[in-house]
């Protein structure tokens, strides 16, 4: 019998690809590891222990054939296991790079909890479609059968990229409509490149209009494009617009020149990545360069910014976050590659004060100490003021990253029979994920909240079936009157 290349895990140690050093990737917006060799990608997938139950799977809402794609990268063949990986997503080599690994797939590793640490998913799924878009394995966007049927995908971020490409495969015409004058939504502005090279996105988005999906850019839908307009152009509508509303902080000051959203910090910075002109980048208003950066939040988006900051050039930089490193819902991935670049993280604090210069500028951040006191109805423990125990911190940028919240979209699309949930994201059947109005379907954040790229993907798959069966009964209505 052959020998087993699987189940080495005993065996080999778990190996990431190596990271430049902190003092190289803080000086560009390159991604901080190159990908595997060859040899490391089969050695590091032939440590899966092929488990009968495999919680890696379970745990990725894409489902993903996991433990199979890595025993066929494990024996070399490398082109099956990307067709493999990419018969689940839409864009694994995205996923690869900024899903939390850490809380899905690679958290939930059998060998995680045997304690000879995890499987490098992550890094594999990277290494097996990157090296598929090198060997020219990628097919091209293959439009099905034409069925003469229209769709409108309103948000080119990860959800509605996903749902075009799949109901455009099932054969309908597709029309895509961003705000932004380059697809992609928070994949291309939101995310920096040290996670996410743009040419990356960019390649998946020049599959999908050399594939007939239209791109409409810079569009105002509710405004110079009205939302009816769209409703009688198509047979259906997809919206996917994500969630864009900054969550406030409610203290004195915070209205003080240099107290900024992450989204727009974030959209500047890769503006600038792309050459664009940025007039409030150039004025120095959303450049961290030389100063003082203090860092609201502990998620995600607020990791993007603190390590935006240094990577600008930023005299200093800190992280306020209310709970304990613990309890932060950001990747502690993150956490860890933001430390090695330099940035303080002060955590159970929270801010209660801004203050500004003469000039209206911001100086300092007026903050408290934090404890975890009793378990909120989530189950985390709510964090409560510790008293006297204020404290100032010099700041000349402060940056908001406290979350998102969805934009009002029935007074934005001037259509107030949109139905709304409590929290201000879009009501939909959940069997048929149509919102209240006939025809118009609704997925991703703007359905389930601010939430995971992954999600996105997942929830554009699931939508695009549903339109699609929509659709093809509507057809059939129309030939049944005819």
């Amino acid at each position: 019998m052959a020998d087993n290349p699987m189940l080495k895990f005993v065996g080999v140690p778990q190996a990431y690809p190596a990271k430049r050093t902190a003092e190289l990737r803080a000086d560009d917006f390159r991604e901080i590891a190159d990908r595997y060799a060859v040899p490391d990608a089969e050695t590091q997938s032939a440590r899966c222990s092929q488990c009968g139950v495999p919680y890696c799977s379970i745990h990725c809402p894409l489902h993903n054939h996991i433990p199979d794609w890595l025993r066929l990268t494990a024996e070399g063949r490398l082109r099956e296991a990307y067709e493999l990986s990419n018969a689940t997503s839409t864009m694994p080599e995205i996923c690869g790079r900024i899903c939390p690994q850490d809380r899905l797939c690679e958290g939930n590793c059998v060998i995680e909890f045997s304690g000879h640490g995890a499987v490098t998913i992550g890094s594999v799924e990277k290494f097996i479609t990157d090296t598929a878009w090198e060997e020219g394995w990628v097919e091209p966007l293959r439009p099905g059968r034409p069925t003469g049927q229209s769709v409108g995908v309103i948000g080119a971020g990860p959800a509605g990229l996903t749902a075009a490409e799949y109901l455009r495969a099932a054969g309908h015409e597709v029309h895509v409509y961003d705000r932004h004058d380059r697809a992609g939504g928070l994949l291309t502005y939101g995310i920096p490149g040290f996670k996410l090279e743009k040419e990356v996105v960019m390649r998946r988005i020049a599959r999908l209009e050399e594939g007939g999906i239209v791109f409409h850019l810079s569009a105002d839908v509710g405004g110079a494009l009205p939302f009816a307009q769209l409703r009688a152009k198509h047979d259906a509508l997809l919206v996917a617009t994500g969630v864009y509303k900054a969550r406030a902080i409610k203290a004195p000051g915070v209205g003080s020149d240099g107290v900024v959203d992450a989204l727009g910090y974030l959209i500047a910075s890769n503006r600038k990545g792309f050459g664009d002109q940025v007039p409030a980048f150039d004025s120095g208003a959303l450049n961290a360069e030389g100063k003082h950066v203090v860092v609201i939040g502990g998620g995600d988006t607020a990791m993007d910014c603190v390590r935006t900051a240094v990577r600008q050039g930023a005299a200093s930089v800190k992280c306020l976050y209310r709970r304990d490193r613990a309890n932060m819902p950001g990747s502690q991935r993150e956490v860890a590659n933001a430390e090695e670049e330099g940035v303080e993280f002060i955590w159970l604090s929270a801010p209660e004060a801004f203050e500004a210069g003469e000039n209206g500028w911001v100086s300092a951040v007026r903050a408290s100490r934090m404890r975890l006191g009793a378990p909120d109805p989530s189950g985390r423990r709510a964090p409560e003021l510790e008293p006297d125990s204020g404290f100032r911190l010099e700041a000349d940028l402060v940056i908001k990253a406290l979350g998102f919240d969805p934009e009002e979209l029935p007074a934005l699309f001037g259509t107030p029979e949109l139905g709304v949930t409590r929290w201000g994201t879009l009501r939909i059947d959940h069997h048929s994920m149509m919102t209240s109005l006939d025809g118009v379907f609704a997925a991703g954040d703007i359905v389930r909240g601010a939430s995971l790229v992954v999600w996105g993907i997942r929830d554009g798959r699931d939508v695009a079936e549903k339109m699609h069966a929509y659709l093809r009964a509507r057809a059939t209505e129309g030939r049944k009157a005819a």
